[in-house]
């Protein structure tokens, strides 16, 4: 049902999705989402992975998922996490992956604001749970979504961090992605030019 949903609303507005890679990766890895400037974004990804009949899930403040409409967070792929306790997130997420497969969203920016550079927990997570980094972007100039161009779990382990960075900038700056609210997006992700 969510496939067919997807396809729907995504048609009907005028996004295509762009598969850049294999679809099957797509069912066990961390999938960085960049740029994160808008919430729509994040629908608009949501979108694009259920067109493609995919499993998703999203970290998320556990009060979302404990609330009367809990069951409908979780079901869209929600994971609470208690943020006022002091958590092992990057061992949290492996312990996960040890459970099911499923993609996890990861928006490295950490805001919807403009940033200096991307926090580093998306690439230990991926470390940790031995799975590949995939790349997604939502392009409102082009009403395009990108989606699975892919950093194997080997690469990751076997390469240092700055590389894989240096990789994934250059993946954005090629596709030339326009958010949302292009001034709250900064593509020098590593932060050296800043």
């Amino acid at each position: 049902m969510k496939k067919l949903l997807g396809k729907l609303i995504l048609k009907t507005i005028g996004w295509k999705v762009v598969l850049q890679g294999d679809a099957n990766v797509l069912n066990r890895c961390i999938l960085v989402v960049a740029p994160h400037t808008h919430n729509s974004e994040y629908i608009l990804g949501n979108l694009a992975y259920w067109s493609l009949g995919r499993p998703l899930k999203i970290i998320i403040k556990d009060a979302h998922t404990k609330a009367w409409y809990g069951s409908v967070v979780k079901g869209l792929g929600g994971i609470g996490i208690d943020r006022s306790q002091k958590n092992d997130l990057i061992n949290f997420v492996a312990k996960q992956f040890e459970k099911e497969d499923f993609s996890l969203v990861i928006t490295p920016e950490g805001t919807r604001s403009w940033v200096p550079k991307w926090r580093k927990g998306f690439y230990h997570m991926a470390l940790a749970a031995k799975v590949p980094i995939v790349l997604a972007a939502g392009d409102f100039k082009r009403k395009t979504m990108y989606l699975g161009y892919t950093i194997p779990y080997e690469k990751i382990a076997s390469v240092p961090y700055e590389e894989i960075m240096k990789e994934i900038e250059e993946y954005y700056i090629k596709y030339d992605i326009v958010p949302k609210i292009p001034a709250n997006w900064n593509p020098d992700i590593i932060g050296e030019k800043g």
